[in-house]
Parts: structure tokens; C-alpha cells; sequence
């Protein structure tokens, strides 16, 4: 299976390299599990250590507020697809309580039960795509579409494309479904090739030696290029806009990690 998490450097110290150690190979019941840990931070219950999301997710917000306007116009239908508990979720119900939008959040009983509810917010305990009904029911009417640090853990144990194709199958014309903080492999690399990766690394790691990087070899449990062009290339051909887009450099992980917007047009 695959680390959905971004793959750990060395920590001298060894103490946040144990720590990320702890969230690798997560699947949906992991999760479900450690909603329910109370020894866990709100950071921790969805997967990255504390120092990874504590402070910045206010930036996130904004970034991915950029990339969906329709968060801010007024009653729009918007689904966020595995929200987990942390302040991120928070932000997206105060501003569709604002914008008098109807939110439907789905993931586990006990990721949900962790999040405030509000007029015109709506919780599905579900594993998407296994939600037939609300499927249904929402055909062609999302406005905006979140799948947020989320896609990683679809790969490493569903069917992105089956996951996919029912994503595009809810958005409404002119509706935009954002695929945000996908790990990309192929673009950690680049990275760390560069002087800017190789200056990062010997701070992270506090040791003057440059990080192992290796092209062109298969690491097939990892998302790459391959994948993410894959993704753009299935919703092309479906009829719908998409492209692989930066996150803002504020954000903890912009300079190995990347989104896709999809569009309908």
C-alpha cells in the first residue's frame, strides 16, 4: 500500500520522523479509528503531525477559496468530500453559514460527529462513491466540489477512476471540483534535485548532505506524473475542463505537493 503521506525525510532528533512515521499506510478505518483517539490532536486524528498544519490552515483556506468562487457567492450546493476535524472544515462551515450555502460533508460517524453543525449543513456518515442516494440526488447540482489531502488514500486503496467519474457526475454547469495537496512524487523529486530542495533537506535534516534522488524508476504504490496527467487526460475526455494548478507558496507543503481544478463548463 501506498505512504500517502509526503515521504519523510531524516530528523536528527528522530522525534518528527517517528512521528510521521506514525500516519503512514492510513486507510478509512485508520481514520474513523483515531477520530475517536482522544490522546490525538485535531491535526493528528486526520494524519500530519501538529507542525504541519497548526497555524497555516487559515492559508489553505484561502487558496482553496481562490480556486472554487463559488464558496464566495450565495446558496451554492457544496460537498466536501473526507473534511476530517481539524480547523480547515471549520472555515468552509463558517463561510457556507455565511454565504447561506447548502454543505454536505461526508466521512465516518466519528470524524463527523467532531465538526459543529449549522442551518443548511448536512452530514453523511459514508465511504463516497458508496452513497448511492445522495449521488442520485445531487446529479449535476454540486456548485463546488473539496477533495482535500484526500486523494492519496483513494489511490492507495480504491478506484480513483470509479471515484472520479462519480465526482464529475455531480457538478453542476459552470461547477468546479477542486482535488487539493495531492503528493505528487514526480514533483518531490524535481524538488529536491533543485538547489532550493537540496539547501531545504540540509535544514530539515541538519546535516550538510544532499537528499537521494533517483528518475526514472517506477515507485508504482507512490502518485506521479503519470497519474496526475491520467486524472486530467479522464476528465478531458469526459467533457470537462481540468488542470494541475500550484498551491500558494504559504502553504506548508506547496513545494512538493500540487492540485487539480476540474471545471464544467
Amino acid at each position: 500500500m501506498a505512504n500517502p503521506s509526503d515521504p519523510a525525510d531524516t530528523d536528527p532528533a528522530q522525534n518528527l520522523s517517528q512521528n510521521l512515521s506514525r500516519f503512514a499506510n492510513l486507510g478509512f478505518e485508520d481514520f474513523r479509528r483515531m477520530a475517536s483517539d482522544a490522546s490525538l490532536s485535531a491535526w493528528e486524528k486526520i494524519g500530519f503531525p501538529d507542525s504541519y498544519r497548526q497555524g497555516v490552515e487559515q492559508h489553505i483556506f484561502a487558496d482553496i477559496s481562490r480556486k472554487l468562487p463559488a464558496l464566495n457567492a450565495t446558496q451554492q450546493v457544496v460537498l466536501d468530500i473526507g473534511p476530517g476535524c481539524s480547523e480547515l472544515p471549520r472555515y468552509l462551515i463558517d463561510q457556507c453559514l455565511r454565504q447561506q450555502h447548502r454543505l454536505v460533508l461526508i466521512d465516518s460517524a466519528e470524524m463527523l460527529a467532531l465538526l459543529p453543525s449549522g442551518q443548511g449543513i448536512e452530514k453523511l456518515a459514508a465511504r463516497f462513491p458508496d452513497c448511492p442516494e445522495l449521488i442520485s440526488s445531487l446529479q449535476g447540482r454540486v456548485d463546488a466540489l473539496l477533495c482535500y489531502s484526500v486523494f492519496q488514500y483513494i489511490f492507495a486503496e480504491a478506484n480513483i477512476w470509479s471515484f472520479l467519474d462519480a465526482c464529475l457526475s455531480l457538478l453542476a454547469p459552470g461547477g468546479a471540483m477542486l482535488v487539493g495537496d495531492i503528493p505528487n512524487i514526480s514533483k518531490r523529486k524535481r524538488f529536491f534535485a533543485s538547489d532550493k530542495g537540496i539547501a531545504y533537506h540540509k535544514k530539515f535534516v541538519g546535516r550538510d548532505e544532499a537528499p537521494e534522488v533517483l528518475f526514472n524508476r517506477p515507485e508504482p504504490t507512490f502518485i506521479d506524473d503519470a497519474v496526475v496527467m491520467g486524472v486530467l487526460a479522464r476528465c478531458r475526455a469526459a467533457g470537462f475542463d481540468a488542470y494541475v494548478v500550484p498551491q500558494d507558496s504559504l502553504l506548508p507543503m506547496s513545494n512538493r505537493r500540487e492540485d487539480i481544478l476540474i471545471t464544467k463548463p
